[in-house]
């Protein structure tokens, strides 16, 4: 099972909210939401395969996001939580919205910072030259140049540390098991644009995320369920840009 911590609700509150993190990082991102939420709701942080404290599989194991959304259930099933308030960042975020589609009975609301919708031209060729590169380059080469390119600005540089940082933590088996699943990343995304589910999700993104904000847009326009919070001098990773305005944008719509 994954490994995951339970930071009980300071007001007696019977409501979950759970935080998947994003590749490469772990639970420890959150840190800035733990203090706050945990006076509301009752906090659920889980760390993905390989991620953080969570075990790395064997070396044969291949990865699908049907997997990785048995793993999340799995740890609720083992909670006793039968629906919670989920927030997810960068691939939390995909995992969440497949999880949307595949257990939507299991979630009541949906935060999503840094979503990831669509792939624009350059993150498709970031996502090939990850694909030549990871059998001859060590990974976290490869993953520091994909920080820099998602997060270039001034403004990113605490996110942009902290995610290589807890990169370095990943096995380089973990991290190409976890790459090969880009393979299937493009359909997915196009079935969840495709496909709105009548669950309220509130997109908070950097101004400066300028791969993955635009396509955000474009979907908030057409599902009526979906609402977005633009946050300015943020980038891709918006909980530690702006982790004041995050948490307040996100209270104010779990409560509304």
């Amino acid at each position: 099972m994954l490994h995951h911590s339970i930071y009980k609700s300071e007001n007696g509150s019977k409501q979950w909210l759970t935080f998947i993190h994003g590749a490469g990082g772990n639970s420890s991102i959150w840190f800035n939401q733990v203090r706050f939420f945990k006076s509301y709701f009752n906090v659920l942080l889980i760390d993905l395969r390989g991620h953080g404290k969570s075990s790395d599989s064997p070396d044969e194991m291949v990865y699908s996001f049907d997997l990785i959304i048995s793993d999340l259930v799995e740890v609720l099933d083992y909670r006793k939580i039968e629906s919670s308030h989920f927030v997810g960042i960068s691939l939390g975020s995909i995992l969440i919205q497949k999880m949307m589609h595949s257990h939507p009975d299991r979630i009541e609301k949906i935060g999503l910072g840094g979503a990831i919708i669509n792939l624009n031209l350059q993150s498709r060729i970031l996502m090939f030259m990850g694909k030549l590169t990871q059998t001859i380059l060590p990974f976290i080469w490869i993953y520091t140049f994909f920080a820099y390119v998602i997060m270039p600005y001034k403004a990113h540089r605490k996110s942009r540390a902290l995610f290589i940082r807890e990169a370095k933590k990943l096995s380089e088996n973990e991290f190409r098991k976890w790459y090969k699943l880009t393979a299937n990343l493009l359909p997915l995304l196009e079935k969840i644009r495709k496909r709105e589910v009548k669950i309220p999700t509130l997109y908070i993104m950097g101004s400066q995320d300028y791969m993955f904000l635009p396509f955000v847009k474009k979907i908030v326009n057409l599902h009526k369920y979906s609402n977005l919070l633009t946050l300015k001098q943020s980038g891709h990773v918006v909980n530690i840009d702006q982790p004041e305005k995050f948490n307040l944008g996100l209270l104010d719509f779990l409560q509304s």
